[in-house]
């Protein structure tokens, strides 16, 4: 065999063990500051809150029990992950408070039993997250159907859910409804979900031209949203790397109908704090009629390297 065959042979090994290396571990995941804040209220018109929202951080930690290396050895360290969720109940009698509250605690009870859940990111990772993310999300519809069976005084009741996980500097967003994702990045505001509406459809079906064309009854008419009368449910799923100083915000309708996008722009422009931003998105939409119960989840995300040098 000659050199050069060696050469070849050892290059595809070494590729070999590359690919393997990459798939079981990885790069290590960018260290990030996250700052949240996250609001709720009623509105003006109704009694009771059918919203819902949460912020969870997920770790995984190493201790080491006993060793005779230096003890600086084994540097402290935890990986984290975040999941955010806005749900909105819809229903009204048929008790849609009751409906985005069960989506939310489903959502906690079932990851205590996933068999995986990531803490690092490759492209193999992120799309089974993100299959992961669509049977989470259709095992949560199951559990409100549950709830609100044939013969249950609950039934027709049901609920929209906006979610993301973030791990390290990717955000994945998992969306069904007409509650929404964004991110808020140098000065501008990027939808990343797309309304579950009647009117919505109509306009990608080409039937209007606009969503202004569309009746207000239109655009408050769900196609698909967790329980309610439907039998199956369609999971948005996207993979979102995060860049400094990202914000992703997670809202109700009662926002956006309350707010236009240019608005939020300028108010997440003005305010530094993350409640603030909250508190200022929130008193927004009630000036403007507070027509709906308004919710709003907002994260900041910073790279810890660049944080620790000041910028």
């Amino acid at each position: 065999m000659s050199a050069f065959s060696d050469t070849a042979t050892l290059n595809r090994a070494e590729a070999e063990w590359d690919a393997l290396a990459a798939k079981y571990f990885g790069s290590e995941t960018v260290a990030v500051n996250v700052r949240f804040g996250a609001l709720t209220h009623p509105g003006k018109v109704r009694t009771n809150n059918e919203d819902h929202y949460s912020v969870v951080r997920r770790f995984r930690g190493r201790e080491v029990l006993l060793t005779n290396l230096p003890k600086e050895s084994y540097p402290p360290h935890n990986d984290e992950a975040f999941a955010l969720a806005v749900a909105d109940g819809v229903g009204g009698a048929a008790f849609g408070e009751l409906a985005s509250m069960i989506a939310l605690r489903s959502g906690w009870e079932l990851t205590g039993s996933a068999f995986k859940w990531g803490f690092k990111v490759n492209e193999s990772e992120s799309l089974e997250l993100q299959e992961s993310l669509r049977v989470f999300i259709r095992m949560i519809h199951r559990r409100v159907q549950a709830e609100a069976g044939p013969d249950s005084p609950l039934r027709g009741m049901g609920t929209t859910l906006t979610g993301a996980l973030t791990i390290g500097m990717d955000a994945f967003i998992a969306h069904v409804g007409d509650s929404r994702a964004y991110i808020f990045r140098r000065g501008k505001l990027h939808r990343l979900t797309r309304d579950h509406t009647l009117a919505e459809q109509l306009v990608s079906d080409g039937i209007l031209h606009s969503i202004d064309e569309a009746s207000s009854g239109f655009r408050s008419t769900l196609i698909n949203c967790l329980g309610g009368s439907f039998e199956d449910v369609t999971v948005d799923t996207c993979h979102v790397p995060l860049q400094d100083g990202d914000q992703l915000l997670l809202c109700t309708d009662g926002l956006t109908d309350m707010v236009s996008e240019a608005d939020i722009s300028g108010i997440l422009t003005a305010t530094t704090a993350v409640q603030d931003s909250c508190q200022a998105l929130i008193e927004t939409a009630l000036i403007n009629g507070g027509r709906d119960n308004v919710t709003v989840v907002l994260a900041q995300y910073q790279s810890a390297n660049n944080a620790r040098c000041g910028s």
